[in-house]
């Protein structure tokens, strides 16, 4: 017997790794299984007063698995024709024995780690070194955006969680995608499950219903190298999809609200056959509204994402497709027309016409398969092919402080391009005396093509417009007036080839010490018109220390090297010269509340040859390399369970911007907070209710003027609440977003496009279970 009475539990349907987190929370008792018996597995919850046995035979039910109890308050959850081990070894040893974690076993060696979120905290990462990695065991900054903080934020977009997390920046793009910086640097395109996700920033994120959590790697990624095309010197976001399970999923997710219009989402999963090792998954998702506060129409969107595993006793393998297309509406926004934001166009004003658009569409199949070796090996391969395509139409703004008077010009475009990746690695895990190794040998190989098509159908007004018009009158479509022809020079263009060799080492040394020891060598090749082929290698390393002088709490330091070959080109039609890079990064991560929370606090320094390239506004269009950059700050993190039922993230970013060529940095704050906190009402008369909410805020930032100079963007501060029922089968929020009805202003605009958002949207959402 674990406990001589009931207790009182609330664990809602959610994967099982957290609900068997949030069981030994409540009932305070110890629970240990391995990664694979709980990978993938879901609960359909629990709830009222019971006694543990029958509470966790709820949590366990449909999922093939049993549970045996070996001491007063530590239990082991397994297969049912699995014999547990009558003693274990860990890490967490030196802790009080009544620590409510689940610690997860290693088939060969028992590591205590904790695999599964638990609430807004994430103890595991497997994006950053490529194997499942204890986040306090890492001597590097990742931030993990979990399954349930995305919920409580009521959000639906990649763009709605990551621009809340320390050192990110969202910048909203005029006719293109909504763009990322990881510590002062763009992310490029970002990875899926840990490959890329497109090659030209025009790849458009799937809807969070598809996802299980996103992570933010900070800094160089030397083991991921340089895959995902663009440069990723400030880090990368890794957006890990949800796979197929065992355990039947039905869920329906819908939301509706003004200007956001109306999403509806289905989820399912389940097996294929009786023994549950044919699994399936089918997520589909789509989205209308009419218009957006300012007059801009047409946002709809589709998602469809199909996929099947086989789990076998030595090979496990996935299959899977990806749709998405998505027409977005060009950014509310508004124009200068003096020197400061005081004087700027109304946002009463549509500016260009309200069929100003830009249109995305992705088309991915993919796999993953692993299998086991014998002994301590086992091999890795993951593969995919993606099919981008873009268009639009859009008006711009040029010339804009001229008395209220600009210059207009309508323009539309296409562009096309595919690639395909392929990642194979040997893993193995093995002892040698002190020393546990985790060993990783790999080979990386991609063949991307871009710019295919591309041309851009330029319209002038032949006048100056006064943009100070009535709301009722609007420019024509783009498309309307007949078109004169502009070619213009791809930015890109060539082949691209490019082959990873590495090897990874993770080192654990006692219990005190952990080293991770990664290179690197990456070849790539640029091939492309009648230029010769460009060819550039270079060794790529990366060395980090971890130090945990007691449990829980880890000191860290890191050296990471980025290195990336630019595919644009030049003036002269050549690519331009590749850039370098090099990460020190010092830090720690400490357990909190009874590990049930986490604080960490990082500082870096990044130093970049070439920062982000120029791009002439006129055609024929080329790129030049930026000015060389060094990019330093603090970023400190809280997440977890502070309170029974009271969950807290929170954020500072303290960052600095240097370019070496004297010139101010645009868009760039000093200073970012965030804070939000969810509450589960425990209290048996409200326990059906939840409240969350949260501010973001910053420090002002300058904008570009064209004519050269820069004004201020202010300060910002911008808030959210909502308020949830939970039944048994459905759940419901009312949500308010920019609670206090502000003018929020993006962190960086130029003057002839500065996107605003003016007043507040009430948005109800839900989901329900059949």
């Amino acid at each position: 017997m674990l406990t001589d009475g009931p207790t009182r539990f609330s664990i809602p349907p959610q994967p099982l790794s957290s609900a068997l987190m949030a069981l030994g929370r409540q009932a305070d008792v110890q629970i240990l299984t391995s990664s694979n018996t709980i990978a993938g597995r879901r609960s359909t919850g629990t709830s009222g007063k019971l006694k543990v046995e029958v509470a966790l035979a709820r949590l366990l039910e449909g999922t093939g698995l049993d549970y045996e109890v070996i001491g007063r308050r530590t239990v082991v959850v397994r297969q049912r024709d699995f014999t547990p081990a009558v003693s274990y070894e860990s890490r967490l040893s030196g802790t009080k024995p009544s620590v409510p974690i689940v610690s997860v076993l290693d088939t060969v060696r028992v590591s205590g780690l904790v695999l599964a979120d638990m609430g807004f905290m994430a103890g595991t990462t497997r994006g950053a070194t490529r194997t499942d990695s204890n986040l306090a065991d890492l001597p590097q900054s990742v931030s993990i955006v979990t399954r349930d903080l995305m919920d409580s934020k009521q959000a639906f977009e990649v763009a709605d969680v990551v621009r809340h997390v320390a050192g990110v920046d969202y910048v909203d793009g005029f006719g293109g995608p909504p763009l990322f910086r990881i510590r002062g640097f763009s992310t490029g395109n970002g990875l899926t499950d840990g490959m890329p996700n497109g090659v030209a920033r025009i790849e458009d994120l799937p809807p969070l219903i598809g996802i299980e959590r996103v992570e933010v790697l900070k800094g160089p990624e030397t083991i991921l190298g340089e895959s995902s095309v663009d440069n990723n010197f400030g880090g990368s976001v890794n957006i890990v999809m949800k796979r197929p399970q065992a355990e039947p999923v039905r869920q329906l997710v819908f939301s509706a609200g003004r200007h956001d219009g109306t999403r509806l989402g289905v989820d399912l999963a389940g097996p294929l056959d009786q023994q549950g090792r044919l699994t399936y998954r089918w997520v589909a998702a789509g989205n209308r509204a009419d218009r957006t506060a300012q007059g801009y129409h047409g946002q709809r969107s589709g998602y469809l994402a199909p996929s099947i595993a086989w789990q076998g006793d030595t090979t496990q393998l996935l299959f899977g497709l990806e749709y998405v297309d998505n027409r977005v509406p060009v950014p509310d926004h508004t124009v200068l027309l003096g020197p400061s934001l005081a004087e700027s166009s109304s946002f009463d004003v549509l500016l260009g016409n309200p069929d100003d658009h830009a249109r995305y569409r992705t088309h991915r199949a993919f796999y993953m398969a692993e299998q086991a070796l014998g002994g301590d090996w086992s091999l890795r391969s993951r593969g995919q092919y993606v099919s981008q395509h873009s268009s639009g139409q859009a008006w711009a703004f040029s010339d804009t402080q001229r008395f209220g008077l600009t210059e207009a010009a309508a323009s539309t475009y296409r562009y096309a391009d595919a690639f395909y990746t392929l990642q194979n690695e040997l893993a193995a895990s093995f002892d040698q005396g002190m020393l546990a190794h985790d060993v990783l040998l790999g080979i990386d190989y991609a063949r991307t093509h871009a710019g295919n098509s591309t041309e851009s159908n330029v319209i002038t007004t032949g006048q100056a417009v006064n943009v100070e018009l009535q709301p009722n009158n609007l420019l024509p479509s783009a498309t309307s007036q007949d078109a004169s022809l502009a070619r213009t020079q791809p930015l890109g263009g060539s082949w691209s080839t490019n082959t990873g060799v590495f090897v990874q080492d993770q080192i654990s040394i006692g219990e005190s010490w952990d080293v991770l020891a990664t290179v690197r060598h990456a070849t790539y090749e640029l091939a492309g018109g009648a230029e010769p082929t460009l060819r550039r290698s270079k060794w790529v390393p990366r060395l980090g220390v971890v130090y945990k002088p007691a449990p829980g709490v880890s000191l860290y330091a890191s050296s990471n090297t980025g290195f990336q070959v630019d595919a644009l080109l030049g003036e002269d039609g050549r690519p331009l010269p590749p850039s370098v890079s090099r990460q020190i990064e010092v830090g720690t991560k400490l357990d909190m509340f009874d590990q049930r929370a986490r604080l960490s606090a990082a500082w870096y320094r990044i130093r970049l040859d070439h920062s982000i390239n120029r791009i002439s506004p006129e055609p024929p269009h080329f790129a030049v390399p930026g000015p060389g950059q060094t990019n330093s700050g603090v970023e400190i993190e809280f997440e977890g369970q502070v309170l029974p039922g009271l969950d807290v993230s929170a954020s500072y970013t303290g960052a600095r911007i240097r370019n070496h060529d004297g010139s101010p940095p645009y868009g760039a704050p000093r200073h970012q907070w965030n804070a939000w906190a969810s509450y589960h009402f425990q209290r048996s008369t409200l326990q059906s209710w939840g409240v969350a909410g949260g501010v973001f805020a910053r420090s002002r930032t300058m904008g570009r003027v064209e004519s050269g100079g820069h004004f201020v963007i202010p300060g910002q501060l911008s808030a959210e609440a909502n308020l949830t029922y939970y039944a048994d089968a459905w759940s419901a929020t009312l949500g308010v977003k920019n609670l206090f009805a502000r003018t929020l202003y993006a962190v960086n605009a130029e003057s002839s496009f500065v996107p605003v958002r003016e007043g507040r949207m009430i948005l109800l959402s839900g989901t329900y279970n059949f």
